[in-house]
């Protein structure tokens, strides 16, 4: 019997699930034909109620929530949450000004907390099992809004939490890209990322050892996948992407450079499917990895 501990396990996750159709239609079909196992549903998305109808078709799906605090559109009523959102009732887009207010005022914070929560609720009155927990733009990096959320994902039942580490060497190795990026980023992020592990482990939840898609956000096509499937570590990976089968105009669409379609094909690409098979990786999820 092969160690799980030494095996190579391999989440695959679409996010913004439910902001438009097309990424719905994706998930269903990279899920059932393909080699995706996770999506992350944002409950405020335009498309959410049709992503909740599909993952119930899916039990296999797992389904996690997306925690949206930049870009997108709050749970709550613009009134109740000021400091988050802009004169068009929407989160900013300003990560960097937001991140610093959120750190340095409690009313904000309060804020977050509410929002946040109001966010679970939402998700929970889908009734869907809550397979994990991750954020848009990876927003959960932010270490107050962190602390914050780990101790509500236990509350609401998450197996786990996306850890958003690249680990800067092995994913070189995949692409042969960005090798000063890759460095300073993981190098800026180390010491928290393992205080962010530390946190997950003492809640009883899991985190992935390593992840994937971070350089090559919009752009996890057929031979990005590929790569990033052969030089998979030992251990729990997750590569994410953001798939859509076919383009779409809705307001808010994804940023001019993704290529949705492309990383919808890589899901159902009989070679990347392949090189699955041939490297022996166990396709799972963070609730298949619960103890």
């Amino acid at each position: 019997m092969s160690d799980p501990i030494r095996a190579r396990r391999l989440i695959v996750t679409a996010d913004d699930f439910g902001r438009a159709e097309a990424i719905n239609d994706a998930v269903e079909r990279g899920h059932r034909d393909g080699i995706l196992t996770a999506a992350s549903l944002m409950v405020t998305g335009a498309a959410a109620r049709d992503a909740v109808e599909r993952a119930r078709r899916l039990p296999k799906l797992g389904v996690g929530l997306h925690i949206a605090l930049v870009d997108a559109a709050p749970a709550l009523p613009p009134e109740r949450i000021p400091g988050l959102v802009g004169a068009d009732g929407r989160f900013t887009d300003d990560l960097v000004r937001l991140g610093a207010r959120i750190f340095l005022s409690p009313a904000i914070r309060r804020q977050v907390a509410a929002e946040l929560r109001a966010q679970f609720e939402l998700y929970r009155a889908t009734g869907l099992p809550l397979d994990h927990v991750d954020s848009h733009h990876h927003y959960h990096l932010h270490p107050t809004i962190f602390a914050m959320l780990v101790p509500m994902a236990r509350e609401y039942g998450a197996a786990g939490i996306r850890i958003p580490y690249e680990p800067p060497i092995a994913s070189w190795r995949a692409r042969r890209t960005r090798l000063a990026n890759r460095l300073s980023t993981a190098l800026f992020h180390r010491r928290r990322v393992a205080r962010m592990r530390a946190l997950v482990r003492a809640h009883g939840m899991v985190a992935n050892t390593a992840m994937f898609g971070l350089f090559d956000s919009g752009g996890m096509d057929s031979e990005a996948v590929k790569a990033y499937v052969e030089g998979l570590p030992r251990g729990l990976g997750e590569i994410y992407c953001h798939p859509g089968s076919h383009p779409w105009t809705e307001e808010h669409p994804m940023p001019a450079r993704y290529r949705p379609v492309d990383e919808f094909h890589a899901l159902i690409d009989s070679a990347v499917m392949e090189r699955v098979r041939r490297g022996a990786i166990h396709l799972t999820t963070f609730g298949r990895e619960a103890p």
